[in-house]
């Protein structure tokens, strides 16, 4: 699965921010805004931006599991762990 590259656009097309809200609406990647050439701030719709950031939190969290079992904790296959879950929260 290949991630389409960052749109990029020049600090002073910001200036049509009706057509900056359509492109970011449109989208499937943030848009890197530039100043004489170099990265200064990135757009986003709020949709991408909250897929990117659950994207993170999940990282996060798997990687804090990994973690915990390499220091020694002990997991359980995924069975054990839905009849615990539907044992403590219901179907």
């Amino acid at each position: 699965m290949t991630q389409a590259l960052p749109k990029v656009l020049p600090v002073n097309e910001l200036k049509n921010t009706a057509n900056i809200m359509k492109t970011c609406q449109e989208s499937p990647v943030p848009i890197v805004i530039t100043r004489n050439g170099y990265g200064e701030a990135v757009m986003m719709s709020i949709a991408l931006f909250e897929e990117l950031f659950a994207k993170v939190q999940a990282a996060a969290l798997i990687n804090e599991g990994i973690e915990e079992i390499e220091k020694g904790a002990k997991g359980m296959d995924g069975d054990e762990f839905f009849n615990r879950m539907n044992k403590k929260y219901g179907k």
